[in-house]
């Protein structure tokens, strides 16, 4: 293998791909990334057996070929070379690299050992805008749960429909729903639970401009453009029923400012409990007044003003909660709907098209 490629093309492809190499693992060929020549380009490949990531960036291919190198190394090196065209020559397992006066040698692996991406047919997949997909990973992947004893809740349910798609994720105390209006997802529908770190790199790698192809092959998800795809492990089992959760009575609700909300739930969290975070909200006609108390440091009120409709009501929550799902509400003004104190509490964006519902269980506020 002998190629030219700019040192800012180099750069760019390794930095894609460096979040999939393992920090830590007990197969070397892991801790290298795969490069593979193609016409007028190389392709860069970096896995951690969960999520494989693979970009292909612009170079002059003098001879093809293929081989492994030690990928954060090859982005540490390349991030100091000078800004000059970057000769990359493969001589048996070793790869000779030259940069204005720079001439650097790493030892490499075959690319037999590296592991093969999923096999995945894409002519087959879902044709998905860019931009719907980034705003449902990033209005619900941070609500799934961090607890292995449910390794369902570990994933984001992606539904798939014909003109709709939705993505949901919970953590049995909170929940993040959100749907999109789509021309066409295919016609085929599908019910996807897709490990969030997977769609971290989905939402990190492509723009937003265009629009990528999902396929499914086995076990396996498949997210592709012209220049980069992702892969991943799906989640095995049956989703939950999580319209059962999400009340359809309740019969109390306020009309605030998001900003204003955001800000008083930072400042009396200050002095919320390090172990529950709880903090106290009393609704009534034109405000709502927000207490914490922790007996061993002291105690915070703050007041909001507020449109509110219904008989005044206490209610408890997780301040760290309150503070996610007012962060990820994509408009100046949320409205909150309680029945009781008891029950869950939802919160929405008053306005603009996007149909997006998250959800809040209460605290106890007597322990």
């Amino acid at each position: 293998m002998k190629l030219t490629i700019t040192r800012q093309n180099l750069h760019s492809g390794l930095g894609a791909v460096s979040a999939s190499i393992p920090t830590r693992t007990t197969l070397p060929v892991l801790s290298n990334v795969l490069l593979e020549t193609e016409e007028d380009a190389l392709w860069i490949s970096g896995t951690d057996l969960d999520v494989w990531i693979r970009i292909k960036v612009p170079a002059q291919i003098v001879e093809g070929g293929s081989i492994t190198i030690p990928g954060r190394k090859l982005q540490e090196l390349t991030r100091e070379l000078p800004d000059e065209p970057v000769d990359l020559h493969i001589r048996g397992h070793q790869v000779e690299i030259d940069c204005g006066y720079s001439r650097i040698k790493l030892n490499g692996l075959p690319s037999e050992e590296f592991p093969n991406l999923p096999a995945i047919e894409f002519e087959e997949g879902w044709k998905v805008p860019e931009k719907s997909l980034i705003t449902l990973i990033n209005t619900t992947s941070f609500a799934v749960s961090q607890e292995e004893s449910r390794p369902i809740l570990n994933g984001v349910l992606w539904e798939l429909d014909d003109g709709r798609m939705s993505m949901v994720a919970t953590n049995g105390h909170r929940l993040a729903r959100t749907a999109v209006k789509v021309e066409s997802t295919g016609g085929r529908r599908a019910d996807l639970i897709v490990p969030p770190a997977a769609l971290a790199q989905v939402a990190r790698l492509f723009d937003g401009d265009g629009e990528l192809t999902v396929a499914r092959g086995g076990n396996h998800l498949g997210f592709c453009s012209e220049s980069k795809e992702v892969y991943t492990r799906l989640i095995d089992g049956k989703y939950p029923n999580y319209e059962q959760v999400i009340p359809k009575d309740n019969d109390k609700s306020a009309r605030v400012s998001r900003t204003a909300m955001e800000a008083a739930v930072r400042r009396i969290a200050v002095v919320a409990s390090a172990s529950t975070r709880r903090v106290k909200l009393a609704f009534e006609n034109d405000r709502v007044h927000l207490d914490a108390m922790t007996p061993d440091l002291g105690e915070a009120h703050d007041e909001v003003e507020l449109d509110y409709q219904g008989d005044g009501i206490e209610i408890g929550f997780n301040a760290n909660y309150l503070l996610e799902v007012l962060g990820k509400m994509p408009t100046q003004e949320v409205k909150f709907s309680f029945k009781t104190a008891e029950r869950a509490t939802t919160i929405e964006p008053t306005d603009g098209d996007l149909e997006y519902l998250c959800l809040i269980m209460p605290l106890r506020l007597v322990d």
